[in-house]
């Protein structure tokens, strides 16, 4: 997600990277591009990537970014939100 952040951040786009804390005082984030926001839980990160985003590509990842994609598609398919979702998923790469 870095490399993606700063092409996107260069080309003049607003980036909010959301932070869990433990993840962020565990040092298991790198530097983030664009503003910061650091949220208690995993549930809270995504709460406020609905409420921010204005859609969501999913990258490779671990169980974490299941979970968010999960979500994501789930509160689409109730009608939560109509915002774009793109997941790329790659294979051996």
């Amino acid at each position: 997600m870095g490399c993606v952040s700063t092409v996107a951040h260069v080309g003049g786009s607003q980036i909010l990277g959301i932070i869990p804390t433990a993840l962020a005082e565990g040092n298991f984030v790198g530097k983030t591009v664009g503003e910061e926001l650091r949220v208690p839980t995993m549930q809270d990160r995504i709460s406020k990537m609905l409420d921010n985003s204005d859609a969501f590509i999913a990258l490779p990842g671990g169980i974490g970014a299941l979970e968010e994609i999960f979500q994501i598609a789930s509160s689409a398919q109730l009608h939560i939100h109509h915002k774009p979702i793109d997941p790329y998923f790659c294979f051996n790469c």
